[in-house]
């Protein structure tokens, strides 16, 4: 297949891309960049323009049998106003732009559009599944209109799939490119008291479940990409350090956390704990369902 990709140039998007590639696909990647990343990997092109901004890389979509989108700016930062905006703008524009790309398209077309779990906000013990109600906060806000964008598609006949990503672990970037140098040193250890739910899911079963939407069409609307075993942040913290051989005894204290990141450390401290009902009813199979597995794998190259 032909796949248009937004956000492809990211930790996310270069791996996927790489992996699609790899099955065969030809990917053409919107980047910001005049100069993309070089050399580019066989099947892999590259097109410049700003996703945000209405431009003649939209011409391109329709020519394409699959948009994957995974634009936005990081909302790894102080919750500034400016900053706030742009973490809105840069989804939900974006996501507009493609919508409207899409409608020279031939209506055959699959449209898959990045959320993420934070739709759902902290709700304590509750187990959430794409079922479950939005929360009212900024990430909540945030995730209900960029899907609302997305799904606008469907009145073009166009196939939609809201993926609502987990934390991504893998290889080169990402929470474990955080995480990893501070159990190197010693440092690391739970966030807080340590209680939160952590819902992730390895960087190969992330791509596998992309593939695995494309060849099922029955799939639409919303779909969790989280590992069916979330766990909490203690336990996580536990499982890398025994990867690591390291001690995890020193907690990241929450006043510490917001008191450098603000809004956003109230993210880090609650969590939620979000299953993949859609995934596994639809005959999914995790690769890496566990996160001692997932590790192992992506810090020791077993499994």
């Amino acid at each position: 297949m032909k796949i248009f990709m937004t956000g492809g140039t990211g930790f996310v998007g270069t791996y996927l891309s790489r992996d699609l590639a790899r099955a065969g696909h030809t990917i053409t990647i919107l980047s910001r960049r005049a100069q993309p990343p070089a050399p580019a990997p066989a099947g892999i092109s590259y097109v410049t323009g700003n996703p945000t901004q209405a431009g003649p890389w939209m011409a391109l979509v329709p020519e394409h049998d699959w948009i994957i989108n995974l634009a936005g700016a990081s909302i790894f930062t102080r919750w500034s106003k400016p900053h706030k905006k742009e973490i809105f703008e840069s989804r939900v524009k974006t996501t507009r732009n493609l919508v409207s790309a899409l409608a020279d398209g031939d209506r055959r077309q699959l449209f898959c559009s990045t959320s993420a779990v934070g739709y759902y906000g902290a709700r304590g013990e509750e187990v959430l599944t794409e079922d479950s109600p939005p929360d009212a906060g900024f990430l909540g806000d945030l995730a209900k209109h960029w899907e609302a964008e997305a799904l606008k598609a469907r009145d073009l006949g166009v196939r939609v799939v809201i993926t609502r990503f987990g934390i991504v672990l893998g290889r080169d970037g990402g929470a474990l490119g955080q995480m990893v140098p501070m159990f190197k040193k010693f440092l690391g250890g739970p966030i807080g008291s340590g209680v939160q739910w952590f819902s992730w899911i390895h960087q190969e079963d992330q791509a596998r479940a992309f593939r695995f939407i494309q060849a099922h069409p029955e799939i639409t609307g919303p779909v969790n990409f989280t590992a069916p075993h979330p766990v909490r942040n203690r336990d996580l913290a536990r499982a890398l350090g025994r990867v690591l051989h390291r001690p995890t005894l020193i907690a990241a204290p929450a006043f510490m956390l917001r008191l450098v990141l603000g809004e956003l450390a109230e993210t880090l401290l609650t969590g939620q704990q979000v299953l993949p009902k859609r995934l596994l009813d639809a005959g999914f199979k995790f690769k890496f369902p566990t996160v001692p597995a997932a590790l192992e794998n992506l810090l020791r190259g077993k499994g």
